[in-house]
Protein backbone atom coordinates (compact mmCIF):
# COMPACT_ATOMS: atom_id res chain seq x y z
CA UNK A 1 0.00 0.00 0.00
CA UNK A 2 0.85 3.81 0.01
CA UNK A 3 -0.19 6.27 2.33
CA UNK A 4 -0.18 9.67 1.34
CA UNK A 5 -0.85 13.07 3.36
CA UNK A 6 -2.37 16.35 2.30
CA UNK A 7 -1.64 19.18 4.37
CA UNK A 8 -4.73 19.27 6.60
CA UNK A 9 -3.68 16.83 9.16
CA UNK A 10 0.19 16.12 8.37
CA UNK A 11 0.56 15.32 12.20
CA UNK A 12 -1.87 12.49 12.05
CA UNK A 13 -0.67 11.17 8.97
CA UNK A 14 2.51 10.51 10.36
CA UNK A 15 1.33 9.14 13.59
CA UNK A 16 -1.10 6.71 11.52
CA UNK A 17 2.22 5.91 9.44
CA UNK A 18 4.20 4.92 12.28
CA UNK A 19 1.59 2.60 13.26
CA UNK A 20 1.50 0.83 10.12
CA UNK A 21 5.76 0.87 10.31
CA UNK A 22 5.90 2.81 6.85
CA UNK A 23 6.91 5.69 5.81
CA UNK A 24 4.89 8.36 3.75
CA UNK A 25 4.48 8.41 0.47
CA UNK A 26 6.89 11.37 -1.54
CA UNK A 27 4.45 13.71 -2.52
CA UNK A 28 4.81 17.61 -3.52
CA UNK A 29 1.96 19.50 -2.56
CA UNK A 30 2.66 23.18 -3.31
CA UNK A 31 0.57 26.42 -4.07
CA UNK A 32 0.77 28.38 -7.36
CA UNK A 33 1.15 32.23 -7.14
CA UNK A 34 -2.59 32.50 -7.74
CA UNK A 35 -3.23 30.21 -5.21
CA UNK A 36 -3.90 26.91 -7.09
CA UNK A 37 -3.06 24.02 -5.71
CA UNK A 38 -0.35 21.68 -7.25
CA UNK A 39 0.24 18.28 -7.06
CA UNK A 40 2.92 15.77 -7.95
CA UNK A 41 3.31 12.37 -6.75
CA UNK A 42 7.55 11.64 -6.27
CA UNK A 43 7.05 8.08 -6.65
CA UNK A 44 5.52 5.31 -8.46
CA UNK A 45 1.67 4.08 -7.17
CA UNK A 46 1.02 1.95 -10.38
CA UNK A 47 -1.18 -1.04 -8.83
CA UNK A 48 -1.10 0.04 -5.50
CA UNK A 49 -3.66 0.47 -3.03
CA UNK A 50 -3.79 4.18 -2.09
CA UNK A 51 -5.02 5.74 1.04
CA UNK A 52 -4.66 9.88 1.37
CA UNK A 53 -4.86 11.07 4.42
CA UNK A 54 -7.31 14.17 4.43
CA UNK A 55 -9.26 15.54 7.16
CA UNK A 56 -12.07 17.98 5.70
CA UNK A 57 -11.63 20.40 8.53
CA UNK A 58 -10.68 24.53 8.50
CA UNK A 59 -10.05 25.85 6.09
CA UNK A 60 -12.27 23.01 4.20
CA UNK A 61 -13.43 24.34 0.79
CA UNK A 62 -8.93 24.26 0.15
CA UNK A 63 -8.75 21.02 1.79
CA UNK A 64 -11.71 19.18 -0.17
CA UNK A 65 -10.27 20.44 -3.71
CA UNK A 66 -6.56 19.59 -2.03
CA UNK A 67 -7.90 15.96 -1.52
CA UNK A 68 -10.05 15.63 -4.98
CA UNK A 69 -6.46 17.01 -7.01
CA UNK A 70 -4.49 14.43 -5.13
CA UNK A 71 -7.32 11.68 -6.44
CA UNK A 72 -6.96 13.21 -9.41
CA UNK A 73 -3.22 12.73 -9.46
CA UNK A 74 -3.32 9.10 -8.06
CA UNK A 75 -5.76 7.83 -10.61
CA UNK A 76 -3.67 9.28 -13.37
CA UNK A 77 -0.52 7.44 -12.15
CA UNK A 78 -3.03 4.05 -12.36
CA UNK A 79 -3.09 3.22 -8.88
CA UNK A 80 -5.07 -0.26 -8.27
CA UNK A 81 -7.64 1.19 -5.66
CA UNK A 82 -7.94 4.59 -3.95
CA UNK A 83 -9.20 5.13 -0.45
CA UNK A 84 -10.18 8.81 0.96
CA UNK A 85 -9.21 8.59 4.62
CA UNK A 86 -11.68 11.70 6.26
CA UNK A 87 -11.00 11.45 9.70
CA UNK A 88 -13.69 14.55 10.15
CA UNK A 89 -15.84 14.65 6.98
CA UNK A 90 -16.83 18.17 6.45
CA UNK A 91 -20.29 19.31 5.15
CA UNK A 92 -21.85 16.74 7.16
CA UNK A 93 -24.21 19.31 8.68
CA UNK A 94 -26.14 20.04 5.35
CA UNK A 95 -27.33 16.67 4.53
CA UNK A 96 -31.04 17.98 3.80
CA UNK A 97 -32.94 20.71 2.34
CA UNK A 98 -34.78 22.07 5.54
CA UNK A 99 -35.19 25.57 3.90
CA UNK A 100 -36.16 26.24 1.19
CA UNK A 101 -33.96 27.17 -1.88
CA UNK A 102 -30.69 24.94 -0.18
CA UNK A 103 -28.62 22.73 -1.26
CA UNK A 104 -27.68 19.15 0.37
CA UNK A 105 -24.00 19.74 0.48
CA UNK A 106 -22.83 16.72 1.89
CA UNK A 107 -24.05 14.57 -0.97
CA UNK A 108 -22.48 17.19 -3.51
CA UNK A 109 -18.84 16.23 -1.43
CA UNK A 110 -20.03 12.35 -2.11
CA UNK A 111 -20.50 13.25 -5.86
CA UNK A 112 -17.18 14.87 -6.20
CA UNK A 113 -15.17 12.23 -4.45
CA UNK A 114 -16.91 9.83 -6.52
CA UNK A 115 -16.31 11.67 -9.57
CA UNK A 116 -12.34 12.31 -9.15
CA UNK A 117 -11.85 8.78 -8.57
CA UNK A 118 -12.42 7.76 -5.07
CA UNK A 119 -12.89 3.84 -4.27
CA UNK A 120 -13.71 3.80 -0.49
CA UNK A 121 -14.06 6.26 1.74
CA UNK A 122 -12.88 5.74 5.74
CA UNK A 123 -14.31 8.19 7.79
CA UNK A 124 -15.45 9.02 11.34
CA UNK A 125 -18.39 9.94 13.80
CA UNK A 126 -20.67 11.21 11.08
CA UNK A 127 -22.74 13.70 12.08
CA UNK A 128 -25.16 12.51 10.18
CA UNK A 129 -24.96 8.33 9.90
CA UNK A 130 -27.21 8.07 6.79
CA UNK A 131 -24.35 9.90 5.16
CA UNK A 132 -23.30 6.96 4.11
CA UNK A 133 -25.84 6.69 1.48
CA UNK A 134 -24.87 9.28 -0.31
CA UNK A 135 -22.39 7.11 -1.82
CA UNK A 136 -22.35 4.84 -4.51
CA UNK A 137 -19.03 3.55 -3.34
CA UNK A 138 -18.55 1.49 0.35
CA UNK A 139 -17.83 3.89 2.96
CA UNK A 140 -16.68 2.40 6.21
CA UNK A 141 -18.09 4.32 8.86
CA UNK A 142 -15.54 3.90 12.60
CA UNK A 143 -16.95 4.90 15.94
CA UNK A 144 -14.63 7.61 18.62
CA UNK A 145 -16.19 5.77 21.02
CA UNK A 146 -13.51 2.98 21.86
CA UNK A 147 -10.46 5.82 21.97
CA UNK A 148 -12.83 7.71 23.83
CA UNK A 149 -13.96 5.42 26.53
CA UNK A 150 -10.84 3.80 27.43
CA UNK A 151 -9.45 7.32 28.16
CA UNK A 152 -12.78 7.79 30.16
CA UNK A 153 -12.55 4.58 32.05
CA UNK A 154 -9.05 5.96 33.21
CA UNK A 155 -9.62 9.03 34.06
CA UNK A 156 -13.14 7.94 36.31
CA UNK A 157 -12.77 4.45 37.26
CA UNK A 158 -15.59 4.81 39.65
CA UNK A 159 -18.62 5.63 36.91
CA UNK A 160 -21.45 4.76 40.07
CA UNK A 161 -22.01 8.76 40.16
CA UNK A 162 -21.14 9.38 36.66
CA UNK A 163 -23.90 10.70 34.75
CA UNK A 164 -23.81 10.87 30.92
CA UNK A 165 -25.87 13.59 29.20
CA UNK A 166 -26.85 14.54 25.26
CA UNK A 167 -26.59 18.05 24.77
CA UNK A 168 -29.44 17.77 22.74
CA UNK A 169 -32.50 15.82 21.63
CA UNK A 170 -30.69 14.04 18.70
CA UNK A 171 -27.76 13.04 20.21
CA UNK A 172 -29.85 10.85 22.39
CA UNK A 173 -28.85 7.47 20.69
CA UNK A 174 -25.15 8.30 20.93
CA UNK A 175 -25.54 9.25 24.59
CA UNK A 176 -27.19 5.99 25.00
CA UNK A 177 -24.25 3.96 23.99
CA UNK A 178 -21.66 5.77 26.19
CA UNK A 179 -23.99 5.75 29.04
CA UNK A 180 -24.23 1.71 28.74
CA UNK A 181 -20.31 1.18 27.75
CA UNK A 182 -19.77 3.16 31.16
CA UNK A 183 -22.23 1.65 33.45
CA UNK A 184 -23.74 5.64 33.89
CA UNK A 185 -27.45 7.01 34.15
CA UNK A 186 -28.67 8.53 31.52
CA UNK A 187 -30.16 12.41 31.04
CA UNK A 188 -30.78 14.88 28.15
CA UNK A 189 -30.85 18.75 27.66
CA UNK A 190 -33.64 20.66 25.82
CA UNK A 191 -31.85 22.84 23.96
CA UNK A 192 -33.27 25.52 21.46
CA UNK A 193 -30.61 26.91 18.46
CA UNK A 194 -30.96 31.40 18.12
CA UNK A 195 -27.91 31.18 15.38
CA UNK A 196 -25.15 29.09 13.89
CA UNK A 197 -23.36 30.61 17.18
CA UNK A 198 -25.93 31.01 19.53
CA UNK A 199 -27.20 28.51 21.32
CA UNK A 200 -30.06 28.79 24.09
CA UNK A 201 -30.46 25.67 27.11
CA UNK A 202 -34.32 25.10 28.06
CA UNK A 203 -34.37 22.57 30.58
CA UNK A 204 -32.80 19.19 31.55
CA UNK A 205 -34.36 15.40 31.39
CA UNK A 206 -32.81 13.09 34.13
CA UNK A 207 -31.72 13.20 37.56
CA UNK A 208 -27.73 14.94 37.76
CA UNK A 209 -28.08 16.81 41.12
CA UNK A 210 -24.93 16.35 43.22
CA UNK A 211 -23.82 13.91 40.55
CA UNK A 212 -20.45 14.18 37.92
CA UNK A 213 -21.50 14.77 34.23
CA UNK A 214 -20.52 13.47 31.14
CA UNK A 215 -21.85 15.59 28.13
CA UNK A 216 -21.52 13.49 24.89
CA UNK A 217 -21.75 15.05 21.65
CA UNK A 218 -19.88 14.82 17.86
CA UNK A 219 -18.60 17.71 17.30
CA UNK A 220 -18.33 21.51 18.44
CA UNK A 221 -16.91 24.28 17.09
CA UNK A 222 -17.82 27.81 19.16
CA UNK A 223 -18.73 25.37 21.89
CA UNK A 224 -22.05 27.10 22.14
CA UNK A 225 -24.24 23.88 22.48
CA UNK A 226 -21.65 22.20 25.23
CA UNK A 227 -21.38 25.66 27.91
CA UNK A 228 -24.45 26.67 27.42
CA UNK A 229 -25.43 22.89 28.68
CA UNK A 230 -23.35 23.16 31.14
CA UNK A 231 -24.55 26.14 33.10
CA UNK A 232 -28.09 24.70 33.03
CA UNK A 233 -26.63 21.63 34.45
CA UNK A 234 -24.70 23.23 37.08
CA UNK A 235 -28.28 25.10 38.20
CA UNK A 236 -29.14 21.69 37.84
CA UNK A 237 -26.63 20.93 41.01
CA UNK A 238 -24.51 18.91 38.83
CA UNK A 239 -21.41 18.46 41.19
CA UNK A 240 -18.33 17.77 38.05
CA UNK A 241 -18.98 18.80 34.39
CA UNK A 242 -16.74 17.24 31.50
CA UNK A 243 -17.43 16.62 27.93
CA UNK A 244 -16.27 13.68 25.06
CA UNK A 245 -16.63 15.24 21.82
CA UNK A 246 -15.65 13.30 18.95
CA UNK A 247 -14.15 16.22 16.87
CA UNK A 248 -13.12 19.63 18.53
CA UNK A 249 -13.04 22.11 15.41
CA UNK A 250 -12.02 24.49 18.61
CA UNK A 251 -11.75 28.58 17.35
CA UNK A 252 -10.84 31.05 19.69
CA UNK A 253 -14.72 32.31 21.14
CA UNK A 254 -14.93 28.45 21.56
CA UNK A 255 -11.78 28.56 23.96
CA UNK A 256 -12.81 31.62 25.28
CA UNK A 257 -16.03 29.76 26.14
CA UNK A 258 -14.43 26.97 27.83
CA UNK A 259 -12.70 29.25 29.80
CA UNK A 260 -15.56 31.05 31.27
CA UNK A 261 -17.40 28.04 31.50
CA UNK A 262 -17.75 25.42 34.40
CA UNK A 263 -16.79 22.53 32.15
CA UNK A 264 -13.72 21.13 33.85
CA UNK A 265 -11.74 19.26 30.67
CA UNK A 266 -13.54 18.50 27.29
CA UNK A 267 -12.00 15.06 25.89
CA UNK A 268 -11.55 14.62 22.15
CA UNK A 269 -9.86 12.91 19.10
CA UNK A 270 -7.29 14.21 17.21
CA UNK A 271 -8.97 14.26 13.83
CA UNK A 272 -8.60 17.37 13.26
CA UNK A 273 -5.35 19.82 14.31
CA UNK A 274 -7.57 22.45 15.98
CA UNK A 275 -8.40 19.91 18.79
CA UNK A 276 -6.28 22.00 20.94
CA UNK A 277 -6.85 24.45 23.90
CA UNK A 278 -6.65 25.03 27.71
CA UNK A 279 -9.11 22.81 28.51
CA UNK A 280 -8.61 20.16 25.62
CA UNK A 281 -7.38 16.39 25.89
CA UNK A 282 -6.92 14.84 22.75
CA UNK A 283 -6.61 11.27 22.63
CA UNK A 284 -4.93 9.54 19.29
CA UNK A 285 -7.35 7.60 16.75
CA UNK A 286 -4.04 7.11 14.54
CA UNK A 287 -3.79 3.22 15.93
CA UNK A 288 -7.78 2.70 14.98
CA UNK A 289 -7.02 4.35 11.77
CA UNK A 290 -3.78 2.11 11.33
CA UNK A 291 -5.69 -0.78 11.65
CA UNK A 292 -8.32 0.13 9.85
CA UNK A 293 -6.18 0.47 7.17
CA UNK A 294 -4.35 -2.43 7.32
CA UNK A 295 -7.35 -4.61 7.29
CA UNK A 296 -9.04 -2.63 4.56
CA UNK A 297 -6.02 -3.52 2.40
CA UNK A 298 -5.77 -7.15 3.64
CA UNK A 299 -9.49 -7.67 2.73
CA UNK A 300 -10.70 -8.34 6.58
CA UNK A 301 -12.99 -7.31 8.47
CA UNK A 302 -13.08 -3.98 10.25
CA UNK A 303 -16.22 -4.70 12.62
CA UNK A 304 -14.13 -5.83 15.44
CA UNK A 305 -12.63 -1.83 15.85
CA UNK A 306 -16.24 -1.16 17.14
CA UNK A 307 -15.67 -3.15 20.19
CA UNK A 308 -14.75 -1.63 23.43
Amino acid sequence: MKIISGTAHRALAEKIADTLGQPLADVQVEAFPDGETAVKINENVRGEDVFIIQPSCPPTNHNIMELLIMVDAARRASAERITAVMPFFGYARQDRKDQPRVPITAKLVANLLTSAGVNRVLTMDLHAPQIQGFFDIPVDHLYAKPALINYLRGRHSDTSNLTVVSPDVGGVKMARSYADALGAELAIVAKHRISATRVEAMNVIGEVEGRDVLLVDDMTETAGTLTAAAEILRQHGAKRVFAGVSHAIISDIANERLANSSIEEVITTDSVPQAFGPKIQAVSIAPLLGEAIRRISGGQSVTSLFSI
